[in-house]
């Protein structure tokens, strides 16, 4: 189906960045707030989002269609890369390793994750306004729990080592001493966006995500 063209590494790599990237912070930030400000600034944060134009456009085109080649190209070379970590075990070929199971657990987390909320917001199944509330089910269930846990490192470690990739393969890390110092920044990256998320998911638990609340909006 695929050949392991230059072009197609490219677009695969573009794409992990722009949208896709975009979209992990975008929806980091967004599930912060259940955080930072509760369920109302949540749902604000939410009402935001969906009142842009052309929202549905940019969910297809800006969203759905670039993660899923970046997804169904990645597990392509998931299956194909020759991963050689037994024979080589320095800390790149691990990394290597890393970014390819990761990429597999992220491909089947996001598929369910969708599932569970925008798809059912589709389907007339879950209110927009109670996708919070929807969170909060979802959270509450302990195995659930771990299971996002893991979905969510899998994610931000497969987005934060990609960074590190991309940023070689573009040619802007240049050398060992740039290569070196990214590395370390991509792992202070990936600390603090797993701290986020998981922070943002505790927050779900919260009984004030048990019930919608009435919003005055405008």
């Amino acid at each position: 189906m695929f050949r392991n063209s230059y072009f197609s590494r490219k677009l695969h790599s573009l794409l992990g960045v722009i949208p896709v990237g975009f979209f992990l912070i975008e929806h980091l930030l967004t599930n912060y707030k259940a955080y930072k400000g509760g369920h109302v600034a949540f749902l604000e944060n939410v009402h935001w989002l969906h009142d842009l134009p052309l929202m549905l456009a940019l969910e297809i085109f800006g969203i759905w269609l670039p993660l899923l080649y970046h997804a169904v190209y990645g597990l392509y070379v998931a299956y194909t890369a020759r991963n050689n970590v037994s024979n080589y075990g320095y800390f790149r070929n691990q990394m290597f390793f890393l970014q390819r199971v990761t990429g597999v657990i992220t491909f089947l987390f996001v598929a369910w994750h969708f599932f569970e909320t925008r798809f059912q917001i589709t389907l007339g199944n879950v209110a927009q306004d109670a996708i919070g509330t929807q969170m909060h089910a979802i959270a509450s269930n302990p195995v659930n729990f771990v299971l996002y846990c893991i979905g969510i490192v899998s994610a931000v470690f497969h987005f934060s080592n990609g960074m590190w990739s991309f940023l070689v393969s573009w040619g802007i890390t240049v050398g060992p001493r740039a290569q070196r110092v990214s590395t370390f920044v991509w792992i202070g990256v990936f600390i603090l966006m797993s701290v986020m998320f998981i922070m943002s998911l505790s927050a779900f638990v919260d009984p004030q995500f048990q019930t919608v609340p009435k919003m005055a909006q405008g």
